[in-house]
This record gives C-alpha cells, sequence and structure tokens, in this order.
C-alpha cells in the first residue's frame, strides 16, 4: 500500500517541532522512528495530510539519573534502553522489555516517546510503565505539563497528549533494594505483538507484600493498571499460594478483546496464567 499524499517538514529543534505542530494542528504529525506510524499510513489507517519529522532532535535523546528519577528523553531507542547500564542498574525490567521489541533493525529506530504516544494496546511498554509508576512529560510552546501514567492512556491508539504537544520525557522513579519487577509477554506468533503481556512491581516488607502495581496490556482495548489484583495482595505473605489467589481477580470486570487467532476466554484464562508466572520471576520463587 502506499500512503495518502502528504507534506514533510524535518525540525532541527524542541521548539522548532513544537512551532511547527502549533500552526498546522491536527492534521499533522510527528514522525519520530515511523515504527508505528508508517506502516498505520500505508494501510491509510493514518491519513495525516503534514509529517513533521523530529527523528534528528538530539536534546530528546538522552537517559539521565536525577535524584530518585531516571529520565529518559522521548526520541531515546529501544536499543539504547535495552543497553544502558544506567536502566540496567536501577530499572532492569525496563531494559528487558526493550529487548523484547521486535527485532533489532526496529529497536534501532523506534523511540519509547512514539510507542508511547501510539498507544498500540497491545505494545510492551504500557505495561511497564504503568507498572512503575512513570510520569509523562509533555510539551507545547504554551506550556509543559506532567501526566501521571495512570491517566495517560485513554482508549487504543489514543493517549492523552493535546493536538499541539509533544511528548518530551518520561519519568521513572529509580527501584529501590527492596522492590522487585518483572515483565512477561506471550506474543502472536507471527506479529510479535502482545496477545497477553504483564508487568508487576513488587515492595516487600520482609516476607509480605507492603505495595503492588499489576498491570496488563495485549487483551484489552486499553492497557490498564489491575488495581483490584494489587490491592489484593497488600499484607499478604509472598508465596504461590498468594499469587494463585490473586490471579482469580485478573481483567475481573474488564472487557477482554478476541480474535481468530484467541478469542476471549482464552486471553482471559491466558493472562491469568502469564500475571501467576510474571509474579514468580519478579520474587524469584
Amino acid at each position: 500500500m502506499i500512503p495518502a499524499p502528504f507534506e514533510y517538514y524535518k525540525a532541527n529543534s524542541t521548539d522548532e517541532a513544537l512551532k511547527l505542530i502549533r500552526d498546522f494542528g491536527e492534521e499533522a504529525k510527528f514522525l519520530a522512528g515511523g515504527q508505528s506510524l508508517i506502516p498505520m499510513m500505508k494501510v491509510r489507517f493514518a491519513r495525516p495530510t503534514k509529517l513533521i519529522d523530529i527523528s534528528k532532535v538530539q536534546e530528546l535523546r538522552y537517559i539521565s539519573l536525577d535524584g530518585d528519577y531516571i529520565k529518559i528523553g522521548g526520541l531515546t531507542t529501544h536499543r539504547e534502553l535495552e543497553k544502558s547500564s544506567i536502566i540496567i542498574e536501577k530499572i532492569p525490567v525496563l531494559a528487558h522489555c526493550a529487548h523484547e521489541i521486535a527485532d533489532i533493525q526496529i529497536r534501532n529506530v523506534g523511540t519509547i516517546g512514539g510507542s508511547l504516544a501510539h498507544a498500540d494496546p497491545s505494545a510492551d511498554y504500557p505495561p511497564v510503565v504503568l507498572a512503575l509508576n512513570a510520569v509523562i512529560v509533555a510539551k507545547s510552546i504554551a506550556q509543559e505539563r506532567e501526566i501521571p501514567i495512570n491517566d495517560f492512556f485513554l482508549e487504543a491508539f489514543t493517549a492523552e497528549l493535546r493536538p499541539d504537544e509533544l511528548l518530551v520525557e518520561i519519568k521513572i522513579p529509580v527501584m529501590k533494594p527492596n522492590e522487585k519487577a518483572a515483565y512477561i509477554k506471550i506474543g502472536h506468533p507471527a506479529t510479535g505483538f502482545s496477545v497477553v503481556n504483564c508487568a508487576v512491581k513488587i515492595t516487600l516488607d520482609k516476607e509480605k507484600i507492603e505495595k503492588a502495581r499489576v498491570a496488563f496490556g495485549g487483551f484489552v482495548t486499553v492497557p490498564y493498571l489491575d488495581e483490584k489484583v494489587g490491592e489484593f495482595l497488600i499484607g499478604k505473605p509472598a508465596n504461590i499460594d498468594t499469587i494463585t489467589q490473586a490471579s482469580e481477580l485478573v481483567a475481573e470486570g474488564r472487557e477482554v478483546i478476541g480474535d481468530y487467532y484467541a478469542d476471549a476466554d482464552y486471553r482471559r484464562h491466558l493472562a491469568k496464567s502469564v500475571f501467576v508466572r510474571v509474579m514468580k520471576k519478579a520474587l524469584e520463587i
């Protein structure tokens, strides 16, 4: 397929990109790595009349430690996250997640900001950043604002970004010694996209679970934090009995999607199983 006609603009700075998106409005799209947008343009699911290429805006490509947070520029590639010594040491689950994305060619080009802004419910990052309680920094010409990750994913392919905003940074709390996290996805054998994926972050107090963030994607239209499961885990022993009991609450009250490869009942069952595996991996039991 061939994309619909569009005009191409190249931005050399964040300010230049924001001025262009302000002037063009909703008819324009940012082009970062292009690994999500270009395929959608080819099948004409997305039809922007103007593309603003920000791929060479180096000021948005960084990983830095700032106190209790890791700050990640929106144009940081999956490969850079996968190989970053800071990420591997401070938030290893994010490095593992980045490694799970597609192949090395795509990881060399695709960006974390582009992936999150795209808000694909089957993408790898959403459950991980939800579990890690990240903060999204969005910027326009007029202002800069912070968006809690719990409020960021609105519906399939729709994120809490205004038409004149650019996702410029992701802030993630550094893992503490008593915190454990893990991520697992079951990918479609043909595409690699998640049929079900799950990430957890657990805070331990001796042998009990003090806090828990459990997030899912793939089998629902919007990646989400499963608060029922998280609340159940609090104060419980960190053992297999607790995990098994909690798994019965997974996706309770949620509408589950299905297709020719995996119907809704199968995906719901699979989500429970994946949750158990992720928890065992995080707790090393």
